[in-house]
C-alpha cells in the first residue's frame, strides 16, 4: 500500500510560506489554488506541492502580479517569464513617472512655486513626446509661415524643431525646468513676433561689411567681463579690434542695425534650453558681447 502524502494545516502552511492564514484563505476563495483536501472536520489541508505553489503565489504577489495573472501562470496559460517581462516594463514606466515627479518637486522647491504654478509645471512635464513636439512644431510653423521651403531660413526652422523623443529616464531638475521654461517661451506672443521679425529680416538682409564676427566673442566678451565702458577710450580701442577703424559711418550704422535685429537674449535662450533637453554641453551666452558692440557703435560713431 502506498504511503499517503503528509498534509499540513493552514496554520502550518502560513508559517512555512510567511503569510497569514487569512491571506491563504483569500487566495483559495479567489480560485488561485485549491486546498489538497479537507479534514474530517472540514478544515483545509495542503500537501507539499500545494505549499510550494502557495510560496510561488506569495513571491509573485510581492512582485506586484494580480491574482488573475497568477491564476494564468499556475494553470499554464502564461509563463512566469512572460508575466515577469510585462511587469518589468510596467515598473520601468512607473519608475520614469516617479523620477519625473521627483524632478518637478525639486524645481518647485527651488522656485518656491505656488499651487497653481506647481500644477502647470506638473502638467507640462507629464506631456508625451508627441505632445511636446507638437508644441514646438506649432511655434515653428507660425514663425516661418510664408517662407519659401528652399530658403536658408528653413534650415534654422528644422533645427528649432529638434526635441528629444523622451525626457531622460532620470531627468534632472535642470532638464524639467528647461522644458517648462521652453514651453512658456514659445507660448509668449511677443517672443513669437520677435523670432518672426528676425526670420523675415534675415531673408532680406545682406551681410554688413566691416565686422569681424569672430572677434566679437573674444574682444567684446572680454570687455563685458572686465566691465569696459563702450563709450570710453578703452571701449574705442576694443571696438577697433572688432570693426576696422576705416569702416564708413554708413556701414557702421548698417552693422549696428543688423546686430540690433539679430542679437536677442531670449532667442539665444531658446537654443540653450533645446541644448539642455537634448543633453548637449551648455554654451556660454554670446548676446551680451553683441550688445556691447551695439552700445560701442552707438557711442563711438
Amino acid at each position: 500500500m502506498s504511503k499517503q502524502p503528509e498534509l499540513y494545516t493552514i496554520g502550518q502552511v502560513a508559517r512555512a510560506v510567511g503569510v497569514s492564514a487569512r491571506t491563504i484563505r483569500f487566495w483559495c476563495d479567489a480560485g488561485v489554488l485549491a486546498p489538497t483536501g479537507r479534514s474530517a472536520n472540514g478544515y483545509r489541508r495542503y500537501d507539499a506541492s500545494a505549499v510550494a505553489r502557495l510560496d510561488l503565489v506569495r513571491t509573485l504577489r510581492q512582485l506586484g502580479l494580480s491574482l488573475d495573472e497568477i491564476r494564468a501562470v499556475l494553470r499554464g496559460h502564461r509563463s512566469v517569464a512572460e508575466v515577469a517581462n510585462a511587469h518589468a516594463a510596467a515598473l520601468d514606466a512607473q519608475i520614469r513617472v516617479l523620477r519625473l515627479r521627483r524632478a518637478v518637486l525639486r524645481v518647485v522647491a527651488v522656485r518656491g512655486s505656488d499651487t497653481e504654478e506647481m500644477k502647470q509645471m506638473s502638467d507640462l512635464a507629464r506631456l508625451s513626446a508627441r505632445e511636446r513636439q507638437q508644441i514646438i512644431d506649432e511655434f515653428v510653423d507660425r514663425t516661418f509661415a510664408g517662407v519659401a521651403p528652399d530658403a536658408p531660413a528653413m534650415g534654422i526652422a528644422q533645427r528649432m524643431r529638434v526635441m528629444p523623443a523622451e525626457l531622460p529616464d532620470d531627468p534632472s531638475a535642470e532638464q524639467v525646468d528647461a522644458w517648462i521654461e521652453l514651453a512658456g517661451l514659445v507660448a509668449d506672443e511677443e517672443f513669437q513676433r520677435r523670432v518672426r521679425q528676425m526670420v523675415l529680416a534675415g531673408e532680406q538682409a545682406t551681410p554688413a561689411e566691416g565686422a569681424d564676427y569672430r572677434a566679437v566673442a573674444e574682444h567684446a566678451g572680454r570687455a563685458v567681463a572686465d566691465g569696459v565702458d563702450p563709450a570710453s577710450a578703452e571701449g574705442r580701442r576694443v571696438l577697433d579690434r572688432i570693426v576696422p577703424p576705416a569702416t564708413s559711418a554708413a556701414d557702421r550704422e548698417r552693422l549696428r542695425g543688423q546686430l540690433e535685429t539679430f542679437a536677442d537674449e531670449r532667442v539665444e535662450r531658446y537654443w540653450q534650453l533645446v541644448g539642455i533637453l537634448n543633453g548637449r554641453p551648455p554654451f556660454p551666452p554670446t548676446v551680451p558681447a553683441y550688445q556691447w558692440v551695439i552700445a560701442a557703435l552707438s557711442a563711438q560713431t
